[in-house]
This record gives C-alpha cells, sequence and structure tokens, in this order.
C-alpha cells in the first residue's frame, strides 16, 4: 500500500499530488501503459480479456457456486488456508455464555450470525421483501457534528461519520435473549415511469426508509439513514493490489479536462497504522484494507471483537447500558477478544482469494457490439476497464495481474435520485464509488436474482443504469437514446461480465 505524501491537505476538496509507481522499471510501466489502455478494435475480443482477474480467474463450471472459488493461481498451502478462512466466514457465532467456548460472544446486538449470511454464496445482497427479516442489508446511522470536536475529528479522519448518540453508527434488528433488537427496516417504494426515446416505458421504483420498533427510546430528530446491501466478496485482493498511482492518475476532481466527470479520491485513517491511505473498499470507499473491512463487519454486523476492533460488545453505544451489561466472550485462555489471532487473518485471507469467475461469450458479436455501446456512452470514464496490479504484491496470486474489474475505485457525485443525503468520510451524501462490475452477469446465477445498486433498489441492468445521474447523465442519456436492439445488445456485454 503506498501511502500518500504528508503534504496533502485533509480536506474533502484537497488536490491530489500523483505518486509515481516505484514497483516497475521503466519497461515494465511502458508495458503497463501500453495494455491499460482503451481499446478502439471491437472486432474481437481483447487479450487475455476472458481471464478477467488474470491468473487468479476462476475457470470452474458456472453455477451457485461461481463466486465462491479460490483464485487459480493460489499454492497448495495457499489453498488450505482459503479453506480454514472458508470454515470461519461460515461459522455462526452464538450467545454468551456458552459451552461452545470458541463460538460465543455473538452482539448482544446483531445483523447477522455470520459473515456468509450477509455475503450469501459470497455475492450479493438484497433488499427485505414480504415482511421478512433483514438480513443481507442493513442501515447506516449518523448525526451531524454538534461540536467542534467533532468537526475536528472528521477533517483529520479521526471519524468517517457522527453516530447517532443512543444507537451507534448501524441499527441492529435482532439481539441475543433477554434484549430486545434496536428496531426494524421499514421500506416503501413509489414507482415512477421513465419513457425512452423509442417509446419504451420502464418503472423506477423510489424506496423510502424509515425504522420502526425502536427498542432504546426514540432516535435524534437529524439521524441520517443510509441503506447498504451486501457487495459481491470476488476479486478484493486484486483490487487492493492495485497501486494508488494508478488510482489516483484517473482522478479529476476539479474536472480539469472539462469531460463532466470529476472522480475523487476517498482518503482514510488505516487503523494499523495511523497512517493516511488510500480508500478503496465499501459503497463509499472509506475503507482502506480488507482486513480492516473484517474487522469492522465483524464488530458492526456480528457484535465480535478482534485485535483490529477490540470492543466486545461491537455496537452496542455508551448510551445502551443494558447491552454492554450483558456477558461477553472474550475467554481469558484465548486472549483478550472473541476472535483472537489468527481468525482474523484467515477469514482475511479468504476474503483477498476469492476468484473472479471467467468471462462468457467475450467473441460473441451482440456481445461485442454491446462493448462497444458501452464505451461509446462513455461509461468507461468511471467504469475503468483495466488495470495491472503491483508487482511488489506480498502474495504471488495477486501480484502483477491484469485484471478487468471495470472501476476507478473513485468518487463520483451521481445526483439526486441516488443521494442519501449523508455524508461519510471524503464523500459527500450524492456521491458513490464506482462499482466493479466483474461477475455482475452472474448475480442470478448465483444470488437468484437481479437487485441492483447500494440498496437493491434496481430491479434489473435497465433499470440500474437508468438511476445514474450527476456526472453519469450523459451516459444515462446515451443509453435511454438507444433503441432496444442496442439496449439489449449493450446487455448482453454486461451480462458476459
Amino acid at each position: 500500500m503506498i501511502l500518500l505524501p504528508a503534504a496533502i491537505p485533509l480536506s474533502a476538496s484537497y488536490g491530489i499530488d500523483r505518486p509515481a509507481r516505484h514497483d516497475l522499471s521503466k519497461k515494465d510501466l511502458a508495458r503497463v501503459r501500453a495494455v491499460t489502455q482503451p481499446t478502439t478494435d471491437f472486432s474481437e475480443p481483447e487479450k487475455f480479456e476472458a481471464m478477467q482477474a488474470g491468473g487468479a480467474t476462476s475457470t470452474k463450471l458456472v453455477n451457485r457456486d461461481s463466486f465462491s472459488q479460490v483464485s487459480a493461481n493460489q499454492s497448495f498451502a495457499g489453498e488450505d488456508r482459503f479453506k480454514l478462512g472458508n470454515a470461519l466466514f461460515r461459522k455462526l457465532w452464538v450467545s454468551s455464555p456458552s459451552s461452545t467456548e470458541a463460538s460465543d460472544g455473538l452482539g448482544p446486538l446483531f445483523n447477522s450470525r455470520s459473515c456468509q449470511s450477509c455475503h450469501l454464496k459470497d455475492g450479493r445482497g438484497h433488499p427485505p421483501e414480504n415482511g421478512e427479516p433483514a438480513v443481507s442489508m442493513f442501515l447506516r446511522l449518523s448525526v451531524p457534528p454538534k461540536t467542534e470536536e467533532d468537526r475536528q475529528k472528521l477533517e483529520n479522519h479521526e471519524l468517517t461519520r457522527i453516530p447517532e448518540p443512543s444507537y451507534g453508527g448501524q441499527l441492529q434488528n435482532f439481539a441475543v435473549p433477554g434484549l430486545k433488537p434496536e428496531g426494524k427496516m421499514a421500506i416503501s417504494y413509489r414507482e415512477e415511469p421513465v419513457t425512452l426515446a423509442d417509446g419504451t416505458v420502464v418503472s423506477l421504483r423510489h424506496p423510502t426508509y424509515s425504522v420502526e420498533d425502536l427498542g432504546y427510546g426514540p432516535m435524534a430528530k437529524d439521524v441520517m439513514l443510509s441503506p447498504r446491501v451486501a457487495p459481491p466478496m470476488i476479486g478484493l485482493g486484486l483490487v487492493e493490489q492495485i497501486e494508488t498511482a494508478d488510482i489516483l492518475a484517473n482522478a479529476d476532481p476539479n474536472d480539469a479536462d472539462g469531460d463532466g466527470i470529476s472522480g475523487r479520491a476517498s482518503m482514510a485513517r488505516d487503523p494499523e497504522t495511523g497512517e493516511f491511505v488510500l480508500g478503496r473498499f465499501g459503497w463509499k470507499a472509506t475503507t482502506p484494507s480488507i482486513k480492516v473491512q473484517s474487522a469492522e463487519a465483524f464488530s458492526g454486523d456480528i457484535g465480535i471483537s478482534t485485535p483490529l476492533v477490540t470492543d466486545a460488545f461491537g455496537e452496542c453505544s455508551i448510551a445502551q447500558t443494558v447491552c454492554r451489561d450483558a456477558p461477553s466472550g472474550v475467554q481469558e485462555r484465548l486472549g483478550e477478544v472473541e476472535a483472537p489471532d489468527p481468525i482474523l487473518d484467515l477469514v482475511t485471507f479468504y476474503s483477498q482469494n476469492l476468484a473472479v469467475p471467467a468471462r462468457r461469450d467475450v467473441g460473441d458479436p451482440e456481445v461485442l457490439r454491446g462493448k462497444k455501446l458501452f464505451y461509446d456512452a462513455g461509461c468507461t470514464s468511471c467504469h475503468t476497464p483495466k488495470f495491472v496490479t503491483s508487482k511488489d504484491a506480498p502474495d504471488k496470486a495477486q501480484r502483477f495481474q491484469l485484471i478487468w474489474p471495470y472501476s476507478d475505485f473513485l468518487l463520483h457525485d451521481m445526483g439526486e435520485g441516488l443521494a442519501d443525503h449523508r455524508p461519510v468520510g471524503d464523500a459527500s451524501g450524492s456521491e458513490w464509488r464506482t462499482q466493479p462490475l466483474w461477475g455482475i452477469g452472474l448475480t442470478e446465477t448465483v444470488n437468484g436474482h437481479t437487485l441492483y445498486l447500494h440498496d437493491g433498489r434496481a430491479r434489473n441492468l435497465a433499470e440500474a443504469i437508468l438511476w445514474h445521474g450527476g456526472e453519469a447523465e450523459a451516459s444515462r442519456e446515451a443509453y435511454a437514446a438507444m433503441d432496444a436492439a442496442d439496449r439489449a445488445a449493450l446487455h448482453r456485454f454486461l451480462e458476459s461480465l
């Protein structure tokens, strides 16, 4: 991970000096620049295009387990670690005290009993429907800063947001026996028809979020709610090894080139080192590494403490005394946290090595036509097709791989339609990190649905595209102007990813 120069100001509007790649010779740098240039030839597939995660690409049979395969270039020893991490990822935690001492510590308030319960089949979550409880989707909570101390902590990136005083940073809709859950997420939708240039009518559903059955008193009147579905887990280790310089090279916070696209880097404090680094994970790019993301999920989603997030009571706020009086799962003989080493490291390794499946039908004429339409519509201005990972990556499986994530991993203003009006870290209430598109075509195969975007509001690819606004407005309008055959071809391209 490249650290950014200390001279960079700690504000959301800073200009970013672009550090050069330090891992390549001049010859290798020239090769990387050549191979990652956007194509202009759509008559045939690009070289290595089908293997969209390089040597780590999975070529296993396409089925419900397509997102659960190990990196194809991982060693035998690495595959053993992957399997151990998989077992811990699937592990069901139980409340304390319990006879299964190595598994207790759940909650006391929680969203899920295991990592796998949120990341279903290592894929995409979905909003609750037909009265079912929310499991793979939850609500983030925060309030505006009230004091100068709060503002300074946000400015210095000591905090990414100010938690709601009674309910913390995340609504917990489950609790261990004897305690009340914090509440229940409620969603209502209204339909809005959108007429495309050829007369086709697409209905977009607008969600409204609220909280019912509050268990610990009223929430702050100025609370900000933001929904999140669990994103797919594939390819994370490769994303982690994209050189910071290559991501920053696409940043244009002031739109200096005048193309209407002003991607901004999201910066984060690494809790392991205290250093100021690039955030590249999460819907708002607030998290600097997979290990940090895993530790925060253990704490926030399951209520399990780790060496990085040591509070055994997870998301229980200081105001929830009945919650913090509950027994914890800390076992003196096992250490000072509920999930001591090497649990976090094994789950991190597993998360770093979930393989991206190989593409399908890359040479199909309709797929190639859809690819050209995708490029012509300007989608690649944010959905950057290719990177080459660091030659210094600590794991050979992620080292110097040509990958095709179709994301620039920067923040973009997506317009009022997708705005959650909740700033977090460097992201404003209308900014989101560009989501990688690899694997999107297997969502239904793996997860049994085609619900997209940060809250699953889009029921198909057409709706997902039509929700794009702000910096993506021109691409959205280009899509809306296509006839049905062109839209179908563009969908075929996305379904091949």
